[in-house]
């Protein structure tokens, strides 16, 4: 039995070593046969990137022994070697303008000396110019660069972004002067950005982020791990029954989707961390790195969790790069791997999407560090206080669920909370979704659905928030009826209408009624 390994990225390294690889060279042939071609690929962290980056290299290094048993290995392909350049911007510090600019002039110095080329110029871009033009009087270039965003999303939400921008557009500049010596290029990134010179000078490259023939390319899918995981999950079963276990593997894990038609798959290093782990069911991407860049920039355009996330559907152009200066946290969340496709449906003669969080994993993860942005909250106090929360609709004690709330926001520090809506819409929504651990919760999508509908064994909840003195929120339950959808159910329907004061953030107002079905 090979080794599992989610610390590998070097594919020689891997396959000499004999740890498990899931074959995804059908792929990473249909990229190399032309006689030139260029791409972009945009894909989560953690998701093989660096691995496949590594693949190319080994490719175009032509060291076809290491491909022995693969799909690549008989296929139509002269294995000629060409100069590699490899750029990883993984483990360099871009913090700031200053150690951008001197991360690149390292990385530009190491390249040169793999290459054994003498450099005279001292700016990245004139070193990363003096490099390919060397290589290139010997054949054409390949060039692998990998996290090309990495410096830009390090520096999003700073003041120095622009000067950041400028200075990789500068850079990935030369790229595009050299087109005509590339027998291929690939890009990797999480984000796309619109003005960086990938983009607006690289109009050659053809961008695969959603394209259905590479969207199972990244991550596995269900026969894949079926096939190359079968034996450790049988293995790890233990007294539950296959079948359950798989499915609870699939919550846990799968569920990214990057095309609408493709098939849904698994994170690797998740996957990878559970089975190092002896099977034990963690948040093990999201440990990886937490968003906090991500959770400045909702906070700072007022980001509504509820209004796309589980809820109505979004225009293809949610998908599309974006600027830098107007960020729309909804695109960052779902190239950042926190969204993805649910589903479709057609509106106005187009695809329009359906989005949520992955999976269980990523829903209990975020929601946590969401409350924990908003309230100030842990992700251990958060989940403990959802667990109450759910135990109290369980028991049916509106009572001790008002008091946890009270005593919920009471804690919240003065200076975190502000006087605002959307803050009390994250806070609800984050808390909502940790409770679809323990009972069924759902959050509103606009001002005319319910705020929150919890169903238990016994009975369903319904909520509505208001702030301020808007005494209001339980007669628009009954106004509208938000009840009727669940008259004929057989269980005990609740409505509670809660108001919070938005200046000091208590809860200072609560109504609720049973629903009378007769």
């Amino acid at each position: 039995m090979k080794d599992i390994t989610s610390y590998v990225y070097n594919f020689e390294e891997l396959i000499q070593g004999n740890f498990l690889y899931v074959d995804k060279t059908e792929y990473i042939w249909q990229l190399v046969r032309p006689s030139s071609a260029g791409y972009f690929l945009s894909r989560p962290r953690r998701f093989g990137k660096s691995l496949t980056v590594s693949t190319l290299k080994a490719v175009f290094e032509g060291k076809k022994e290491l491909f022995k048993g693969l799909a690549i290995y008989e296929k139509a392909y002269d294995w000629k070697p060409y100069p590699v350049i490899h750029l990883d911007l993984n483990g360099f510090d871009f913090s700031s303008l200053a150690s951008v600019k001197e991360s690149l002039s390292r990385l530009m110095k190491e390249t040169a000396a793999y290459h054994n080329v003498k450099l005279t110029e001292s700016s990245p871009d004139n070193m990363f110019r003096e490099i390919i033009s060397e290589l290139a009087k010997q054949q054409d270039v390949v060039i692998l660069l990998d996290e090309y965003d990495k410096p830009i999303l390090n520096n999003i939400v700073k003041a120095e972004i622009s000067d950041v921008l400028a200075c990789m557009k500068s850079f990935y500049s030369v790229i595009k002067a050299f087109e005509n010596k590339l027998r291929f290029a690939f890009i990797t990134g999480v984000s796309k950005f619109c003005h960086v010179s990938l983009f607006s000078d690289l109009n050659n490259l053809t961008d695969i982020s959603m394209d259905s023939r590479y969207a199972a390319m990244f991550g596995y899918t269900q026969e894949e791990l079926e096939s190359y995981f079968g034996d450790r999950i049988a293995a790890l079963a233990g007294e539950q029954t296959l079948d359950s276990f798989k499915a609870e593997i699939k919550s846990w894990y799968n569920g990214y989707r990057f095309h609408k038609n493709s098939k849904s798959v698994y994170n690797p290093v998740s996957l990878a961390q559970f089975f190092e782990s002896g099977g034990e069911f963690n948040n093990y991407w999201f440990a990886t790195g937490t968003p906090s860049f991500l959770m400045e920039l909702t906070k700072k355009t007022e980001f509504d969790f509820r209004s796309v996330i589980g809820g109505d559907s979004v225009p293809e152009i949610a998908f599309s790069a974006f600027e830098i200066d107007n960020i729309d946290p909804l695109a960052l969340l779902l190239q950042t791997g926190y969204l993805t496709i649910k589903g479709t449906e057609q509106k106005f003669g187009e695809t329009w999407y359906f989005l949520d969080f992955p999976n269980k994993e990523v829903t209990t993860a975020f929601s946590a560090y969401i409350l924990n942005s908003y309230a100030a909250k842990t992700q251990t106090v958060g989940v403990r206080f959802a667990a109450e929360f759910a135990t109290s609709l369980l028991n049916n004690d509106l009572k001790k669920l008002r008091k946890a709330l009270e005593i919920f926001f009471a804690g919240i520090p003065y200076d975190v909370h502000k006087k605002q809506e959307s803050t009390f819409q994250g806070i609800f929504f984050s808390l909502f979704r940790l409770l679809g651990e323990y009972v069924e919760a759902e959050s509103s999508t606009n001002d005319g659905r319910i705020d929150a509908v919890v169903q238990t064994p016994k009975a369903v909840y319904i909520f509505e928030f208001k702030l301020d003195n808007d005494p209001t929120a339980l007669e628009q339950i009954k106004e509208k009826e938000y009840f009727k959808k669940y008259q004929l159910d057989k269980r005990d329907i609740y409505i509670v209408g809660v108001n919070f004061d938005s200046v000091k953030g208590n809860l200072v107002g609560w109504e609720e009624e049973k629903v009378d079905k007769r």
